[in-house]
């Protein structure tokens, strides 16, 4: 399989006459577990009944430099379709941490994808684009694995500090929800992960989807 039709597979292609009002831009935090209905994306359709377009594509990155690739949905911004939209449901910068900084250039990497002031940077780009549009945002965060090995385990305190500045460009905007995952999983418990620790299990999807819904709904009461 080319790496076109493999990105190609990973998300959803846009229709005329799917009447989706939800979009879904990410990484394979959402993309993981779509076989079946079981992604993240098919939790929120299930717990609002109505349809989700998920563009979500594994290994995406905000920063991502091949053009081609990147034009078909490995830079996350790239996953953008025009649609009338009410909520587009964002993820991603873990990709750009654990492959673009080399572990040596965390701080430089996280300054590029939202700066200290949460005023710029590529996730800040795109959020305002996005916002733009009229659109609300919610920016989901990732899950820890407390308790657990993982090989993502020297990225945490890169992603505290990276979500920490996603909170402020949350706050900063009443149309910008973020909703924080960290703290989600209890020390120990490996039921919300995948085998390798780092994507979500049926469970986390599930979990992870609910609570997308719910801010939804609350925001909508």
């Amino acid at each position: 399989m080319t790496i076109v039709s493999l990105i190609a597979a990973c998300g959803e292609s846009v229709t005329q006459n799917r009447n989706a009002r939800i979009l879904a831009m990410g990484d394979s935090m959402l993309a993981m577990n779509r076989p079946g209905g079981k992604s993240v994306m098919g939790a929120v359709e299930r717990h609002l009944n109505e349809p989700v377009l998920d563009r979500s594509v594994s290994g995406a990155q905000f920063n991502y430099p091949l053009p081609i690739s990147g034009a078909m949905g490995l830079r996350i911004g790239e996953q953008y379709a025009a649609g009338n939209w009410d909520w587009v449901i964002l993820n991603g910068g873990g990709n750009d941490l654990f492959f673009g900084c080399g572990c040596v250039s965390c701080a430089t990497m996280i300054n590029r994808l939202v700066s200290a002031d949460a005023k710029r940077g590529t996730v800040v780009e795109t959020v305002r684009k996005i916002r733009a549009t009229g659109a609300r945002v919610i920016f989901v965060g990732y899950l820890h694995s407390p308790g657990i090995f993982s090989v993502i385990d020297h990225c945490k305190a890169e992603d505290i500090e990276y979500e920490r500045r996603i909170a402020k460009l949350a706050a900063a905007d009443k149309g910008v929800f973020y909703i924080k995952l960290s703290n989600l999983v209890p020390n120990g418990d490996t039921s919300f992960h995948s085998i390798d620790a780092i994507h979500p299990s049926v469970k986390g999807s599930a979990v992870i989807g609910a609570l997308i819904a719910k801010t939804i709904r609350d925001a909508e009461s």
